[in-house]
């Protein structure tokens, strides 16, 4: 079956997400202890609020989007390209980038987007926080009365489930097994809140997402059992 479908028709993505203020005392009382109520689970006896803040980028409530990485494939006769760019900036800015290319060029029924781990985070994330910062949704997020075949909806690790729901599955993991370059050679998802608010390292964040938009897509290919991207193949624009 994914041997059938059409790369040209895919929208690869990675967004990497901080929480919305640098420090838990930025928040108001309100925020405060609504993250305290929401997080009482994980933290346990383990962590106060506060300690446990740096996590807050995880959950849309109390996170922000600081980039979208996006790629897709071109082909022209034998040659294949695969280019990839990045929104950033405000975050009301990169929705609004995102969701017109989305509307402009991938919003055909034939259209499908794709990440890793998108059904459980990507995906849900960036409506949430469209709906919070009062953008429409696109049809392609927006999932109310949809069947479960109509969302057009890829996920590279649900992909590897087959059908084993216990099983989770990380990019980096399966990028080993697959033999694919490796993107986390910079940094990782638990150093990028303080790269961006410690460092203002937001070149670094956008190669690091940009790494992991362009390995999802070398995960699809490797699960359609076809060559990887090349490092002449891959654009950046």
């Amino acid at each position: 079956m994914l041997q059938k479908l059409n790369l040209e028709h895919i929208l690869f993505l990675d967004i990497e997400t901080v929480p919305q203020k640098e420090g838990f005392n930025e928040l108001d009382d309100d925020y405060k202890l609504l993250w305290e109520h929401k997080t009482q689970y994980q933290r346990k006896e383990e962590f106060t609020a506060e300690e446990f803040y740096d996590r807050a980028g995880i959950w849309a409530e109390f996170g922000k989007i600081i980039c979208i990485s996006v790629g897709y494939f071109k082909y022209e006769g034998s040659t294949r390209n695969f280019r990839v760019t990045t929104f950033y900036g405000s975050e009301l800015k990169l929705l609004k980038d995102f969701k017109n290319l989305i509307i402009t060029h991938f919003s055909a029924a034939k259209h499908l987007l794709c990440a890793h781990n998108g059904k459980e985070f990507d995906f849900p994330y960036i409506a949430r926080r469209m709906i919070i910062n009062s953008i429409e949704l696109p049809y392609k997020l927006d999932l109310f009365g949809k069947k479960p075949w109509e969302v057009a909806h890829l996920d590279t690790m649900d992909l590897w489930k087959f059908g084993d729901y216990k099983n989770y599955t990380s990019l980096k993991l399966m990028t080993k097994v697959l033999g694919i370059p490796s993107p986390k050679d910079d940094i990782d998802g638990s150093q990028v809140r303080d790269v961006f608010y410690e460092e203002n390292g937001i070149e670094r964040i956008i190669n690091y997402c940009e790494k992991d938009t362009i390995a999802v897509a070398q995960v699809l290919l490797r699960l359609r059992n076809e060559p990887i991207l090349t490092a002449d193949e891959i654009r950046h624009v």
